[in-house]
């Protein structure tokens, strides 16, 4: 994620919401004849609440009223029908109102009112249309009585032991014709679990008398033999042969067959892959009755290995004896097994631009195990030409080299036995090396190098569990002396300590999901993700045994160097309802805490918690919020080299709380190929220092000043949705900012007048900040949605 702004940028977003403005004046109807009507609303009368959304669903999709956004985009960018950008105006068509008022009796009717009437009517007004559907319900029918008519004794056993699970049939219920369809797909699914290979939908009946004067029905449920059987029969899963086939979908040539078992023949015609890595993820063993949802299952988890591009659903084939078992055959088509993907990225925000640039060369069958190999290369750099540190007026600010290998296996690579946890979702084990080389001009050089091992997998389908049992990190800064030598004589000594140690830690991690498959659903849910970070223990209890020396400030040393102990704590809860359609209000809430303890009295730099940007307060560029109330202007005063060399870097602390409430929306279907989606958001929070730190004046967390030191920032944007990923643009502004006090910290309300313009406000704040100018806009642009 990237953020931008830019004065040209600016005058494009105030000319963009000029046109809206004047826009919204354009008839609506200017691009229909005078004999025609546009369809602008639907009511409907007579229906209980708790159908009547639903019911307008039933009027055609070509009745439903245009959204004002769309039909704009048709009249100014449509050209004839040869290129369709939007929707074209809905105009009232006799034929489809009628049709839509037989489709809404029938649904009222499958609700359980069978002597239901609904009847159309139309007013029009300036070529704008109202369709007025009346229904007249009747009365609600309920169920009398349900019996049932089996003739295969076996099915009807399996049936009357699962009707109270599987059934929405109650004597005394409402009778609806959802409630019978939906029986029939639960018997269907029952049967199809339990061996009936050959079971279909169309064996499924039921006959219902309603003749009776007082509102009952009686329902009747038939489930036929097969035509000249006498029962339905059960199959078993026999051999299966597995086909790989290049990665162009061919067999050339001539394969070994392996005979892997006495159930598995497996033919590789790409010769890349061992027998295990297909057979550990069929779950249909020999022997076991034939389960529909192992046979998903299967499908399911080869595809998620990554390294196949076509799997289809194993097909069976009945044995030509009269044994009722199944042969089954998986043919698989691969991925190409190496792949090389350049990245790049830029950045602009006022006086500051960057890029960052990287390479990522993937290997998906390592070891013909289908472990995938990452090799990841990347490159940063960011230019400020507001920020000089005396005679330098080089405008490169900082640089970050990185480069790290990642090896994935499909399975928990563990020294003991350990239960298959394929059930849900493939495991995997990863083992992790990175290195990075941070500079910052005139300040520090920053490396660390991270070396782990993470297991992950499900235990439901929507719990997940990661752990890292063994994560070992090394980090080493070293200061500029002229900037060390500045800042020992101000008495920063916790910033010298902080960037400019070298320390190691070995640690573990935990990470809790809850929903996270259902992120891009429209359903109602409550997403969480929990973090658990401890570093430090292990070799504290090794150095007190050892009686390890220790450094001048007290701390055990381990190989010559300091070692961190800390415990580190992060949650994410969010709350997704839906509003019908592609509505949404999302509203999430994100605190974490990091305590140093023990052998420590910081946490490390990388360990400490930063604020702002594209995904959390986007009024705010990443790492210049906080913490608290800090305030660089008044805490530096005309000391301006200082502020250059730690701007980016002063503004951390060891406690987070970030709460963000969004409504998401659909704008038009057809917007240049994607579908155009909007956002109004309010983002709040802050990070806070633990104590009262002296670098960091009026930046310690109470709860008696956490509303005052709390940022907000409040904005809309656009999304792009393509399906396949999602381009946002966000203009988020600074609503209240916890830098100033009392009803200062109201900048937007205060200086609305200097949103898009310089003031008093904004002068002041420069001549306060070293000329660095005071932004109320951010626009900020990324890929996928924020959370």
């Amino acid at each position: 994620m990237k953020a931008y702004t830019k004065p040209a940028v600016y005058r494009l977003t105030i000319l963009s919401i000029l046109l809206i403005i004047i826009g919204s004046g354009c008839s609506i109807t200017r691009g229909i004849r005078k004999d025609q009507a546009l369809v602008r609303k639907i009511t409907i009368k007579g229906i209980d609440e708790e159908f009547a959304e639903t019911a307008i669903n039933y009027v055609d999709k070509e009745q439903q009223p245009n959204n004002w956004l769309n039909l704009q985009l048709y009249y100014t960018f449509s050209n004839k029908g040869k290129k369709n950008i939007g929707e074209a105006p809905v105009i009232i068509d006799s034929n489809l109102i009628e049709y839509s008022r037989l489709q809404m009796e029938k649904y009222i009717r499958s609700r359980g009112y069978l002597k239901a009437r609904v009847t159309d009517s139309v007013v029009v007004k300036k070529q704008r249309a109202e369709l007025i559907f009346t229904a007249n319900e009747g009365p609600m029918f309920r169920i009398r009585k349900f019996t049932d008519s089996i003739a295969d004794n076996n099915i009807k056993g399996l049936y009357n032991g699962n009707r109270n699970r599987i059934s929405h049939i109650q004597p005394g219920g409402r009778f609806d014709t959802d409630s019978l369809a939906y029986d029939r797909d639960q018997l269907y699914l029952l049967m199809k679990h339990n061996g009936y290979y050959d079971f279909y939908r169309q064996y499924i009946n039921f006959t219902y008398d309603s003749t009776f004067n007082s509102s009952v029905v009686d329902v009747k449920m038939i489930i036929d033999n097969p035509a000249g059987k006498t029962q339905h029969p059960v199959y078993t899963i026999n051999n299966t042969l597995i086909t790989i086939s290049n990665s162009q979908g061919r067999t050339p040539g001539k394969a070994d067959t392996i005979q892997v078992d006495s159930q598995f023949r497996f033919v590789d015609y790409s010769k890349r892959f061992r027998p295990r890595v297909v057979t550990d993820y069929v779950f249909q063993k020999k022997g076991e009755i034939y389960d529909i949802d192992k046979q998903t299952r299967t499908t399911t988890r080869l595809s998620e290995l990554n390294v196949f591009r076509n799997v289809p659903n194993p097909v069976y084939e009945k044995l030509k004896d009269s044994s009722n078992r199944l042969n089954t055959r998986i043919d698989i088509v691969p991925l190409k097994r190496m792949s090389d993907r350049v990245e790049g990225e830029v950045l602009f925000s006022g006086g500051r631009f960057g890029y960052n640039v990287g390479n990522t060369f993937t290997d998906r069958n390592l070891f013909k195990q289908a472990a995938i190999l990452q090799l990841k290369v990347n490159w940063s750099i960011l230019f400020d030409n507001g920020n000089t540190v005396g005679n330098d007026h080089s405008s490169i600010q900082n640089q970050e080299f990185r480069v790290g290998a990642q090896l994935t296996y499909p399975r928990l690579l563990l020294p003991f036995k350990f239960p298959f946890l394929g059930k849900f979702a493939v495991p995997h084990t990863t083992l992790s090396s990175n290195y990075s080389l941070f500079f910052q001009k005139d300040l520090v050089k920053r490396e660390s190098f991270i070396n782990s091992i993470s297991y992950d997998f499900f235990d439901t389908p929507y719990k997940s569990h990661t752990i890292t049992p063994i994560s070992i990190e090394f980090s080493r800064g070293v200061i500029d002396p002229a900037a060390k030598d500045t800042l020992l004589k101000q008495n920063r000594y916790s910033y010298v300590y902080l960037i400019g140690r070298t320390v190691f830690t070995a640690g573990s991690q935990y990470t809790y999901q809850v929903n996270a498959i259902k992120l891009n659903s429209y359903e109602n849910f409550t997403y969480f993700r929990g973090s658990l970070d401890l570093g430090g223990n292990f070799l504290n209890l090794i150095s007190n045994i050892a009686n390890a020396p220790k450094d001048t400030l007290g701390q055990h040393k381990l190989f010559g160097y300091t070692f961190a102990q800390y415990t580190k704590v992060e949650l994410d809860t969010r709350f997704y309802r839906s509003l019908g359609g592609e509505r949404q209000f999302v509203f999430r809430i994100n605190p974490g805490i990091g305590i140093p303890y023990g052998n420590s009295n910081q946490l490390i730099f990388e360990k400490n918690f930063y604020t702002g940007g594209a995904n959390d307060i986007r009024a705010w560029l990443p790492r210049t919020l906080g913490p608290g109330q800090f305030n660089r202007g008044t805490y530096y005063g005309t000391d301006n080299t200082t502020r250059a060399r730690l701007k980016y870097l002063d503004q951390f602390g060891e406690i987070k709380f970030v709460a963000n409430a969004e409504y998401r929306y659909k704008l038009a279907d057809n917007f240049f190929g994607a579908k155009l989606k909007g956002a109004v958001f309010v983002d709040a929070g802050n990070v806070w220092r633990l104590h009262d730190e002296p670098d960091n004046p009026k930046g310690q967390f109470k709860f008696s000043n956490f509303l005052s030191s709390t940022a907000m920032g409040i904005g809309t944007g656009l999304r792009f949705d393509l399906s396949f990923f999602v381009f946002r643009l966000d203009a988020a502004f600074k609503f209240k900012d916890p830098q100033f006090n009392g009803s200062d910290q109201w900048v937007f309300v205060n200086h609305a007048g200097e949103l898009f313009s310089k003031g008093s406000f904004k002068k002041a704040y420069e001549a306060a900040n070293g000329g660095e100018s005071y932004n109320f806009m951010q626009l900020n642009f990324g890929i996928g949605l924020p959370f």
